[in-house]
């Protein structure tokens, strides 16, 4: 991978930034990513975030390197921390767990003036993303689901707007993707019947092991979840 060939998962991240956007890639890492959109015009300039000090100085040497120092800017910050307010309009986050993602963007809140789209890849978690979304004004235009060197993920994309017009059935929506349910592609399908296998098994355990009340509750919540499921799947 470099700034001329993503990942399918970060070539189908970066298909969803607005030509001619002010990005800014949070936990950039190498910096692939504003590289490649820039490169490729989508973007017209960009902003590379990272916190750690490696990953930092790796995606100033790619930035260097690309020759794009000219419209790339490489900062260190936690989160949003590296952006002001009103100075992007498009925000890529990818490649981290969905509680933290949605933690960024909450603690980041104030900075997301100006920006018109959010396109963020949780690893996991993505129900936490959907539900950070719909409680703050966002509204999901559209989600990808790809597989790729045998793990799945899930790419959401947000705009401003009437964050309850994607869901139909909120509580099973939330956890599965409004768009990814009714698409019922191959990979969703197989992604699901695997967390279902994984559901099960740690159900059964919780049996074997007794009933304290933390287990019954962890029970019951992934029993509510194996139903909401198994309804969507044919």
């Amino acid at each position: 991978m470099n700034e001329f060939h993503l990942s399918k998962r970060l070539e189908t991240v970066a298909s969803f930034i607005p030509t001619g956007a002010v990005l800014a890639d949070i936990g950039s890492d190498h910096a692939y990513l504003p590289c490649y959109a820039c490169l490729h015009g989508y973007a017209a300039k960009a902003i590379a975030g990272e916190v750690a000090d490696g990953p930092l100085r790796s995606a100033r040497q790619q930035v260097e390197k690309a020759g794009l120092s000219h419209l790339i800017s490489v900062r260190k910050g936690d989160g949003l921390a590296v952006i002001a307010p009103g100075e992007v309009d498009c925000i890529t986050i990818a490649g981290m767990g969905g509680a933290l993602i949605a933690r960024i963007l909450g603690d980041g809140e104030e900075k997301l003036t100006g920006v018109k789209r959010l396109i963020l890849q949780p690893n996991i978690g993505a129900e936490l993303v959907r539900r950070w979304l719909l409680d703050h004004g966002w509204e999901l235009v559209a989600e990808r689901i790809l597989k790729e060197d045998g793990q799945i993920y899930e790419v959401l994309v947000a705009e401003r707007g009437n964050a309850q017009r994607p869901y139909r059935h909120l509580e099973a929506e939330l956890l599965l993707g409004p768009f990814l349910r009714q698409e019922n592609s191959e990979v969703f399908r197989e992604k699901w019947q695997r967390e279902l296998r994984h559901w099960k098994r740690i159900i059964a355990d919780l049996a074997e092991k007794g009933e304290s009340e933390a287990a019954r509750e962890k029970k019951r919540e992934l029993e509510k979840k194996v139903q909401l499921v198994e309804e969507a799947l044919p």
